[in-house]
């Protein structure tokens, strides 16, 4: 079955790589390396596209496990291992150097805290965030054995968060958390979902610039995702709703403090997304069209 496993994994890997036009080939061996069958838990297991309804695999056959789909860990709250194609896109995006400190939001049962170790290096380091009290404790197992995870069984939207280079997000959010802005080093990427709760949003990097108060921001797809706690606003959902309807790959930059201009594609409470570059060059990631819901 381990001789099985690989073979699938193998393949796996290089289909959802080449699909998000990752160019590092550190992506796709770290999802070569990296088993999915602890993360899952037994089979049989329930799957899905995004948008569709589960469908109960037949067995436990772990070639069930290596589709790009969905993956539950709790149907009933549809919550997920989300699309690899996805994740596999968006972790191209951020691109985690060897050696970097990442911050990871939503850590699930630790699938992608795993891929994001295999990135970092053993000389870099994963801090994973999980408020769920049932999916921090299948994480701690499954992560015991990786040295440079800690896994950490509280809110990632906390004023004492570690100072990183990479914040990576797995629950959808109204807004940027100004935890993570402040966490982020010069340099450093964040990766979130601007998508409450229920909306079709996007999949947002920001990247925090030496100096000044224009930060280089671009949505690498659309996305979907559950909700963050804490950082959840009916009205900006609403209005994120219709902003989304129009022009959201025009988004070059987010501004924090001064007022909106006539750039502005969206504004929230003390911050704004603005259709102008920021002073730095915002960071190229190739086209991706997929709609992913995750």
């Amino acid at each position: 079955m381990d001789d099985r496993s690989t073979k699938y994994r193998a393949f796996f890997a290089q289909l959802i790589c080449s699909a998000a036009k990752a160019t590092d080939p550190r992506l796709e061996q770290a999802f070569r390396n990296v088993r999915r069958e602890p993360f899952a838990g037994p089979g049989p297991w329930s799957i899905a596209l995004g948008g569709h309804p589960y469908v109960v695999t037949p067995d436990d056959d772990p070639a069930f496990l290596y589709q790009n789909a969905l993956l539950a860990l709790d149907p009933a709250r549809g919550i997920n291992i989300g699309m690899p194609g996805a994740h596999a896109h968006w972790l191209s995006g951020c691109a985690v150097r060897e050696g970097e400190t990442v911050l990871q939001i939503g850590a699930g049962t630790g699938y992608y805290t795993a891929i994001l170790a295999e990135l970092a290096g053993p000389n870099g380091r994963v801090y994973a965030y999980e408020i769920d009290d049932r999916l921090a404790g299948l994480a701690r197992e499954n992560l015991k054995d990786i040295a440079n995870v800690e896994l950490r069984e509280r809110s990632g939207v906390a004023a004492d968060l570690p100072d990183v280079d990479v914040i990576y997000v797995c629950a959808g959010a109204a807004q940027p958390a100004v935890e993570w802005l402040e966490a982020l080093r010069p340099g450093g990427r964040l990766v979130f979902p601007l998508a409450p709760a229920g909306v079709l949003g996007g999949m947002l990097m920001i990247t925090r610039p030496e100096q000044g108060a224009a930060w280089p921001a671009k949505f690498l797809s659309r996305a979907q995702f559950i909700g963050c706690a804490g950082l959840q606003d009916a009205e900006i959902a609403r209005r994120l709703a219709e902003a989304f309807a129009k022009g959201w790959e025009d988004v070059q930059s987010l501004r924090r403090g001064d007022a909106p201009d006539e750039t502005c594609w969206f504004a929230g409470e003390g911050w704004w997304l603005s259709t102008a570059p920021a002073s730095a060059p915002a960071v190229s990631i190739p086209a991706h069209g997929d709609i992913t819901r995750t």
